[in-house]
């Protein structure tokens, strides 16, 4: 595994045992989001990056009982906390780098990633990564529970023009790993980025 990728684990170990507790009033805001996918019954969804795993009921919820719900992260710790809050019911969890997913091209309608991109070391191969296993047409959601500017004043930082989620540096990344952005919100109780695999 490359540095990038060892410094990502050991940030998420550390946090992993106390991680739902930190944020424990972000399900009202996953749960806006994933309505915003639009899934239906029957579809195959991948949370990506999906830590412990707070999005997985919501996407079960969506897709129900006949659609197919992964969640995939590359933090073991992370996982184990996910199994520990019961979330593997609602979805199957696998062990992988986005950058090198064990799932078949186009297998997949839809991608929500809550939190992913600032913590991808090659976003532009690891949209492409992800667009691989999405099927034309399918979707991709890039969401937080909070915005970019609460979420600098929470770290005590400032917005900066290179962050990779303002709209003008997300729309090309985007558009170069092969989805097109159809809608983005950047508000203080929210951010959420669409797009859609291009054919």
């Amino acid at each position: 595994m490359n540095d990038d990728r060892t410094r990502v684990q050991e940030f998420f170990t550390s946090r992993a045992a106390d991680w739902d507790a930190r944020f424990p009033d972000d399900g009202p805001a996953y749960e806006a989001a994933i309505a915003a996918l639009g899934l239906r019954p029957g579809d195959r969804v991948l949370d990506a990056g999906c830590g412990t795993g707070r999005a997985l009921p919501a996407l079960r919820a969506a897709v129900g009982a006949s659609g197919v719900v992964l969640g995939a992260d590359l933090t073991p710790a992370m996982l184990r906390a996910a199994e520990r809050a019961g979330r593997d019911r609602a979805g199957h969890l696998l062990l992988a780098d986005v950058s090198r997913l064990p799932l078949r091209s186009g297998s997949l309608d839809a991608v929500f990633g809550a939190g992913l991109i600032s913590h991808l070391p090659d976003p532009e191969r690891d949209l492409v990564e992800l667009a691989r296993v999405v099927r034309p047409g399918g979707l991709l959601a890039l969401f937080h529970p909070i915005g970019r500017a609460a979420l600098a004043a929470r770290h005590g930082r400032e917005i900066t023009p290179d962050d990779l989620r303002a709209e003008p540096r997300l729309r090309p990344l985007l558009a170069a790993a092969g989805w097109r952005m159809t809608s983005y919100v950047d508000e203080d109780t929210r951010y959420l980025a669409l797009a859609v695999r291009e054919g």
